[in-house]
């Protein structure tokens, strides 16, 4: 995916320095989401494009004690997360998310919660990254999902301007998002939680994987 790579750093070398002051106002339900990941205690929280790491930053404040890392393609985006997260504890690494080793590039196997805020619209393998993260979760251990929905209950002249606006980002909301995370929590008899946003300005998505059962004694 150095393609992909490529065009990210491309978008973002200058956009990177104001896309925090510009992304707050369209960018719905990211710290409902950074506030409803309560990891446990040391718990470790993978952010998959994780950007400029601004949320990353604003899951430290909540959740001192948490284990933190953050994963992008781009480049040009890790420096700003880099820069803007020294002193915090928060490990970085360059990586397609469709396929990356979590323990080479950060020592762990599994993650107690992921989260991927807004970027599955922005990759093409956006289905690969899902049955990857689902796959690295520990046991009990949750995924969870902020992006753009299919604005199902807004007006048509809306969605199309939106739509329009978002092509020019490359961005692309994923119709099939939610019948896709279904897929997998039921091969891993695990539970989702479905919330629309704004009238599905924005979907909201939580996987949650069954502890581990311990098999009774003879």
């Amino acid at each position: 995916m150095a393609g992909h790579g490529d065009l990210m750093d491309r978008i973002y070398r200058h956009q990177r320095h104001v896309y925090d002051l510009t992304r707050k106002y369209y960018l719905l339900g990211r710290d409902q989401l950074i506030a409803e990941l309560d990891p446990p205690q040391r718990g470790s929280v993978l952010e998959i494009g994780c950007g400029t790491g601004r949320n990353l930053l604003a899951v430290r404040r909540r959740y001192p004690q948490a284990r933190l890392y953050g994963l992008d393609i781009s480049e040009a985006m890790l420096l700003t997360a880099k820069a803007h997260s020294q002193g915090q504890h928060i490990v970085y690494a360059k990586a397609d998310a469709a396929d990356f080793d979590p323990r080479a590039l950060f020592g762990e196997a599994s993650f107690d919660r992921i989260f991927i805020s807004y970027a599955l619209s922005m990759i093409p393998s956006w289905q690969a990254v899902l049955a990857s993260a689902v796959k690295m979760l520990a046991p009990g251990g949750e995924l969870h999902i902020v992006d753009f929905g299919q604005q199902e209950r807004l007006p048509q002249a809306f969605r199309a301007a939106l739509r329009a606006w978002l092509a020019k980002f490359h961005v692309t909301p994923r119709a099939h998002l939610r019948a896709a995370i279904e897929q997998l929590a039921k091969a891993e008899g695990a539970t989702v939680a479905f919330l629309p946003i704004k009238g599905g300005y924005a979907w909201r998505l939580t996987l949650k994987k069954q502890m581990s059962r311990v098999p009774a004694a003879a």
